[in-house]
């Protein structure tokens, strides 16, 4: 099957200084992959050049199979959704509004997550962190994404919330969607997904299905995931 995103040879970075080195990964459609690492080992980086919001120092990401050069606006129309750390959410409006203002329809994000219904016209500001992730998550899988690439979901919310995100990636793979999911809770991660790469020093070290990696998991800790990182 051919990947539905790839990245081969991949370098990239800042202010043209390298953070990742030929980093080759992909995820076809209905599967998740876990990126894995360290604090500065280059998850991050590696989610935000195969978005498009970097430009990569060398390789080449791949859409289709088809080379794409394109910028992260250009790549969403594409069908390309990314999640970020940060909750994207405006904090001033409501979350009716927040909704509108995504590429998909509100009545599907309210589908997928009910809960939002008794919070429409809350402003998002108000909302606890979580439900600022739900409302996030929400709009991304509203817009019906081809590839969903998320960076730590889970960063700083309690674990019913979490539990509640993952279920939602997982039904959204099972749609058909494929997704590249940047977590640092690697039992979490591997758990839910199929497969892995695990990234030290700005390149992949690792890689391997997620059921083999979990069985190994002492072992992927203490050796690539601790120590020295990137820079």
């Amino acid at each position: 099957m051919t990947a539905i995103l790839e990245a081969r040879d991949l370098t990239s970075g800042y202010g043209g200084v390298p953070a990742i080195r030929e980093v080759a990964l992909r995820v076809e459609p209905g599967e998740i992959v876990t990126i894995l690492g360290p604090n500065g080992a280059g998850k991050t980086t590696t989610l935000l050049t195969l978005a498009g919001a970097i430009r990569p120092l060398g390789g080449e990401v791949l859409l289709d199979g088809q080379v794409v050069r394109s910028r992260l606006h250009q790549r969403a129309k594409q069908g390309l959704s990314l999640v970020t750390e940060e909750r994207s959410v405006f904090m001033g409006l409501t979350t009716s509004a927040n909704l509108r203002l995504g590429q998909g329809a509100p009545a599907d994000a309210l589908a997928m997550f009910p809960e939002l219904e008794s919070l429409l016209r809350r402003r998002a500001g108000l909302l606890s962190g979580g439900e600022q992730q739900i409302l996030t998550l929400a709009r991304a899988l509203a817009s019906q994404p081809r590839v969903l690439l998320a960076d730590e979901l889970s960063l700083g919310l309690a674990p019913l919330i979490v539990q509640r995100l993952l279920r939602a990636v997982r039904e959204a793979a099972d749609r058909g969607v494929g997704v590249i999911l940047v977590e640092q809770h690697a039992r979490q991660a591997l758990t839910l997904a199929d497969r892995a790469y695990v990234l030290r020093r700005g390149r992949v070290e690792l890689t391997g299905s997620a059921s083999d990696l979990l069985a190994r998991l002492d072992e992927v800790e203490e050796t690539y995931l601790s120590g020295p990182t990137a820079t």
